[in-house]
C-alpha cells in the first residue's frame, strides 16, 4: 500500500520533475543530452551487465571506485553498468575508469522507467551506494530476481528519525534489500532501529577511506605550486556552498593584516555556481582570476583563485599549506559535510565545521587522530587558520597524522567484495 501512495505522488510531481530537468538543461550542459535515460530508454538492442553500481554524483562515485576496481581484480571479464544522477559524477567515472566500466544516468524511480532499465540490461545484482533509498528501484529488482546490496552506508540518527515518518515505506524497501555493508556500528544501529534484520547487516568500515592516489598526483601538486610560487602561504577551501565563499572571505580579510600575501583558493562543489563567486569576491574588492584561465605563474597581485576546473580537488589539496572543507562550515539543509579525507591523502591538514552529519564517524576519527580540526563558526576558522599559518611544524605534524590515519583505516573495500562475490553464479 505505502509504495503505491508513494508511486502515485511520483506521478503528481512528474510536471514538476520535467519543468526542473528543462531548467537544469538550460543552465547547464551537461543536463541537456541523454535526458532519455532518465526515462530508462536505451538503444533497441539489449546490453546485459553484471553488476549495477548506483552512485548519486561525485562523493558516491569516489566512494564506490575502489569496490569497482576490486571487483574487476578479483573477477576477470564483470560487465559493471555506474549510474548515477549528476553531470559531475558522469564524468567522474569517465575519468575514473575510462572505457573499463559504462555509464548511464540512472532512471528516475517511476515503474515504467525502471521497468525499462531492467529489461534493457538485466543486471544480476544491484549495488546502492550509501544510503540511496529508492522504492520502486528496490522492489522492481527484488520482483526480477535481483539482489540489492547497500554499501558503504551510512545513516546518522537524525536520518533515522526522519525515515520513521514513513516508516512503511522505507521497512518496505529495506526488507527486500539483502544485504547491508555499514560504514560503522552506529550506523549498523540506526538500520536495525528501522526494523531491517541484524542477520542482513554487516560493519565493514568506509570505503571512503580506501584512497589511492596516482603517483602523478604529487608530482603534478609540486608543479601547481611552483605556479602559485613556493614562498607563498595558500588556503584551499574545497567543495563549498552558497553562503560559506562569503564567510571564508571575511576570514581571508582579517587574516592579510598578518600574511599579506597569502592567497585563498576557492573550488565551489556545484560547477553552475562558478560564476556567482567570481561575481562575489569582484563585489569584495579582491583581485582575482580562474584557473581555467590561467597559463604560467599566477601574478603576485591575486589574491584569490576560484577553481572552476573538474576532477583538479586532490591535486589543488596537494598544492596547499592548508585545506578547508566546504558543506559543513554553516548549516545547509540536505548537506551534512564532505569528504575530509582527500586533504589528509595527501598529508595536508583539514580544518572542517560543526555540520559534518553525513562524515560524523571519519570526523571523529580525524579528530581523535589529530588529523584536523572542527570550528564553529568565524571567528574560530580565523584563529585555526592563523595558528596553521604561524606554525610550519604543526602543520607538517597533523598533514602527516592524516596520512596515516587514512592508511591504517584501509580493509572496507575488501571486506565489502568478500560479502558481495558470493552473490555472482553463472548466467
Amino acid at each position: 500500500m505505502a509504495h503505491r501512495l508513494y508511486t502515485l505522488l511520483l506521478w503528481l510531481a512528474l510536471p514538476v520533475v520535467v519543468i526542473r530537468l528543462g531548467l537544469r538543461a538550460a543552465r547547464s550542459p551537461g543536463y541537456r543530452g541523454r535526458i532519455g535515460e532518465r526515462f530508462g530508454s536505451g538503444k533497441s538492442d539489449k546490453q546485459y551487465c553484471d553488476v549495477w553500481v548506483h552512485a548519486v554524483s561525485v562523493g558516491e562515485v569516489n566512494a564506490a571506485t575502489p569496490l569497482v576496481r576490486r571487483l574487476l581484480d578479483e573477477k576477470s571479464g564483470l560487465d559493471i553498468l555506474i549510474t548515477t544522477m549528476t553531470p559531475t559524477g558522469a564524468q567522474q567515472v569517465v575519468d575514473t575508469f575510462g572505457k573499463k566500466v559504462r555509464h548511464r544516468f540512472a532512471p528516475y524511480d517511476y515503474p515504467f522507467a525502471i521497468r525499462r532499465f531492467i529489461d534493457h540490461f538485466s543486471p544480476r545484482l544491484l549495488i546502492l551506494m550509501e544510503t540511496e533509498i529508492w522504492p520502486n528501484m528496490i522492489r522492481l529488482c527484488h520482483h526480477q530476481g535481483i539482489p540489492v546490496v547497500m554499501a558503504n552506508v551510512r545513516l546518522s540518527a537524525r536520518s533515522a528519525r526522519g525515515y520513521r515518518s514513513v516508516l512503511p515505506l522505507v521497512r518496505e524497501g529495506l526488507n527486500k534489500v539483502s544485504l547491508f555493508a555499514t560504514q560503522s556500528e552506529a550506523d549498523r544501529e540506526n538500520l536495525l532501529s528501522l526494523g531491517v534484520d541484524r542477520s542482513k547487516t554487516h560493519r565493514t568500515g568506509s570505503m571512503k577511506f580506501e584512497i589511492k592516489m596516482p603517483a602523478s598526483v604529487n608530482e603534478v601538486a609540486q608543479a601547481v605550486r611552483r605556479d602559485w610560487s613556493p614562498n607563498r602561504p595558500v588556503i584551499v577551501a574545497g567543495s563549498t556552498h552558497d553562503g560559506e565563499e562569503e564567510l571564508l572571505l571575511h576570514a581571508f580579510r582579517s587574516l592579510l593584516n598578518d600574511f599579506p600575501d597569502l592567497l585563498l583558493v576557492v573550488a565551489p562543489r556545484h560547477p553552475e555556481r562558478f560564476e556567482s563567486v567570481v561575481k562575489l569576491v569582484a563585489r569584495n574588492g579582491f583581485k582575482a582570476s580562474r584557473r581555467t584561465r590561467q597559463s604560467g605563474a599566477l601574478d603576485a597581485s591575486v589574491q584569490i583563485q576560484i577553481a572552476d576546473t573538474m576532477g583538479e580537488l586532490p591535486v589543488l589539496y596537494g598544492a596547499a599549506d592548508i585545506a578547508v572543507v566546504g558543506g559543513s562550515l554553516i548549516p545547509i539543509r540536505g548537506i551534512g559535510g564532505h569528504n575530509i579525507l582527500e586533504p589528509c591523502a595527501v598529508g595536508v591538514p583539514v580544518i572542517f565545521g560543526r555540520n559534518m552529519g553525513n562524515f560524523l564517524e571519519i570526523s571523529e576519527i580525524a579528530l581523535r587522530a589529530g588529523a584536523g580540526f572542527q570550528v564553529s563558526d568565524e571567528a574560530a576558522l580565523i584563529t585555526q587558520l592563523q595558528c596553521l599559518l604561524d606554525d610550519a611544524p604543526l602543520r607538517g605534524s597533523v598533514g602527516e597524522a592524516g596520512r596515516m590515519m587514512v592508511e591504517q583505516n584501509a580493509g572496507a573495500t575488501q571486506k565489502t567484495c568478500d560479502l558481495v562475490l558470493p552473490f555472482f553464479a553463472p548466467r
